[in-house]
C-alpha cells in the first residue's frame, strides 16, 4: 500500500497542475478578450472612416454581436453611419403588367445552371431557373415560437424539391429562437397567413404570373397585386430594371442571399458565403452588380448571415457561417 504522506503529494502535484491549467487558460482568454476589445476600438475610434462604418453596418447585420458597435460609439454616432451607408429605397415596386419577353429556346425551359460567383472579398453560388414556374415559397405547418422552423434540408424533403434556398426574415435570428415565426407579411396561394391586411413590409414575392414583384407595399396591396406568394426581407436592390443608389458601405461585409428575374422571366438565386476565412462576404452594392451582371431587371435582398444556404440535389451547395448547423427558418425558396 502507497504510504499516506507519498497519496498526499500526488493530490498536491494533481491540485498544482489544475490551478496551473486554469491560470494558463484564463490568462489565454483574457488576452484574446483585450485584443479583441482593442481591435473593436482601433475600428470605431482609428483613423479611418472607412474601416469604422465598414466594421459598423458589419456587426449591426449580425444577430449576436451587433452591440458591439455601441461599446465605443454613442447612438446618434451609429445612426449617423447607417444613414450615410445605406441603399436608397424608391417608393416604385414591380410594374407587374410589363410581358416577359421571349426566352432564348436553345436553352431547354427546365434547365437549372449551378455557377461559382466570385468577388474580391466573397465566393458564392449562383443558380439560373430558366422556367420560373418552377420557383415557389414554401412555409412551416405552423408559425408559433412553440415550435421549431425547419431547416432548408428539411424543406426540400417535405417539398420534394430540386432546389431550395433560405427565405425572409424571421424573429430571433440570432439562432437561439424557433425559427417559425417570420417577421413582416407572409402570403401563400393567394392568401394572406401572417400579418394584417394594413401591415407594410418590403416584399420579395411572386405573382399568378410567375413574376418576382420587389418593393415596400402593405399586404392588401399586394393581394390586389395578384400576388400569389410573399415574404418579407430587403431592401429591394433591382426595380424595373434600375438598380437602387448605394452610399458607402451599405451593409457592410456579410453572408447574403439574394433572388432575381430576368427579362425573360429566368430567375436567379444567389448565396454569398461570408465571415469565414475563404469568403468574408459581400455588401449590397456586391450583390446588385452581382444581379446585373447576370441581366437582373428586379432583384430583392432575403435574410441572410448564418440563414445564407443552399440545398440542391440534397447536398449543401456552399459554407454555411452557423456554428449550430443550418437555422431553423419559417420561410423558404424552393425550386421543384
Amino acid at each position: 500500500m502507497p504510504r499516506v504522506g507519498t497519496r498526499k503529494k500526488k493530490q498536491h502535484r494533481i491540485a498544482r497542475f489544475i490551478g496551473r491549467f486554469f491560470a494558463v487558460l484564463g490568462t489565454t482568454l483574457l488576452s484574446v478578450l483585450l485584443l479583441l476589445v482593442g481591435i473593436t476600438y482601433m475600428f470605431c475610434k482609428g483613423p479611418s472612416p472607412t474601416a469604422r462604418n465598414m466594421f459598423t453596418t458589419t456587426m449591426l447585420e449580425t444577430g449576436a454581436l451587433k452591440f458591439v458597435p455601441g461599446l465605443f460609439l454613442s447612438k446618434d454616432e451609429i445612426a449617423e453611419i447607417v444613414n450615410g451607408n445605406s441603399v436608397y429605397q424608391t417608393d416604385t415596386s414591380t410594374d407587374t403588367d410589363v410581358p416577359f419577353e421571349e426566352r432564348d429556346e436553345d436553352i431547354p425551359l427546365d434547365s437549372i445552371e449551378l455557377l461559382d460567383i466570385t468577388g474580391d472579398t466573397f465566393v458564392g453560388k449562383l443558380m439560373i431557373v430558366h422556367d420560373p414556374s418552377r420557383v415557389s415559397i414554401a412555409t412551416v405547418p405552423n408559425f408559433s415560437p412553440d415550435v421549431n422552423g425547419m431547416t432548408v434540408k428539411m424543406f426540400a424533403r417535405r417539398e420534394k424539391a430540386v432546389a431550395v434556398i433560405n427565405g425572409g426574415g424571421f424573429a430571433s435570428r440570432t439562432g437561439l429562437g424557433s425559427g417559425a415565426v417570420p417577421e413582416g407579411i407572409v402570403i401563400k396561394n393567394g392568401k394572406l397567413v401572417f400579418g394584417e391586411p394594413d401591415t407594410v413590409a418590403s416584399l420579395v414575392a411572386f405573382d399568378n404570373n410567375n413574376r418576382l414583384v420587389v418593393g415596400k407595399m402593405s399586404a392588401a396591396e399586394a393581394l390586389e397585386k395578384n400576388i400569389r406568394e410573399a415574404v418579407s426581407f430587403g431592401p429591394a436592390f433591382i426595380v424595373n430594371g434600375e438598380a437602387m443608389e448605394v452610399s458607402g458601405t451599405s451593409g457592410g461585409i456579410n453572408p447574403r442571399t439574394v433572388v432575381g428575374q430576368r427579362a425573360d422571366g429566368t430567375v436567379l438565386l444567389l448565396v454569398i458565403d461570408g465571415r469565414q476565412a475563404h469568403s468574408l462576404g459581400a455588401t449590397y452594392k456586391d450583390c446588385i452588380d452581382v444581379m446585373l451582371e447576370y441581366g437582373a431587371i428586379n432583384a430583392g435582398n432575403l435574410d441572410g448571415g448564418s440563414s445564407t444556404a443552399m440545398i440542391y440535389n440534397g447536398d449543401l451547395v456552399n459554407s454555411c457561417v452557423s456554428l449550430s448547423g443550418l437555422c431553423y427558418l419559417p420561410t423558404a425558396i424552393v425550386v421543384k
